[in-house]
């Protein structure tokens, strides 16, 4: 493995609060099949009220999401995810997810993580435990701060 790929991989494994379960051939599957993608300041990584074909890891930069409620979400950052709301339930977006610095990340569309999902059911069981979690984390962080949900 590249020491690029190394690196990425070390990122997105050592994030606090990204996909927790995923062991470290779950991460060197998910970044040989991602797409890498950069993204200026201000512009927008998931669009509110548009469907998003599947999720960002962020391996640099911040990115912050913004809701149309009070609810204010803390920043994104390196080994984060970003659209996995509406890659669950196949809905639009929820919120505006915006680049606050240049972002490179990792994009993996639905049709790969499915693919990747069919050949390693484990992967899927653990990347879906990951996103509950993460979800969950999010959830209460908004509970805390007070946020009408």
């Amino acid at each position: 493995m590249s020491r690029t790929l190394q690196n990425e991989v070390a990122v997105l494994a050592s994030a606090k609060h990204g996909l927790l379960y995923l062991t470290a051939n779950d991460w060197n599957l998910i970044v040989d099949k991602a797409a890498r993608v950069s993204f200026r300041t201000g512009e927008r990584m998931v669009r509110r009220g548009e469907k998003t074909d599947g999720v960002h890891l962020l391996l640099d930069g911040v990115a912050t999401v913004e809701l149309p409620a009070r609810v204010k979400f803390p920043a994104i950052g390196p080994g984060e995810i970003c659209g996995e709301l509406s890659f669950l339930d196949e809905l639009p977006a929820s919120a505006n997810v915006v680049a606050a610095e240049p972002v490179e990340a990792l994009f993996l569309d639905r049709p790969t993580l499915y693919s990747l999902f069919e050949l390693f059911p484990h992967l899927g069981s653990r990347f879906y435990r990951s996103l509950a979690t993460n979800l969950s984390h999010r959830l209460r962080g908004a509970i805390r701060a007070g946020g009408d949900i």
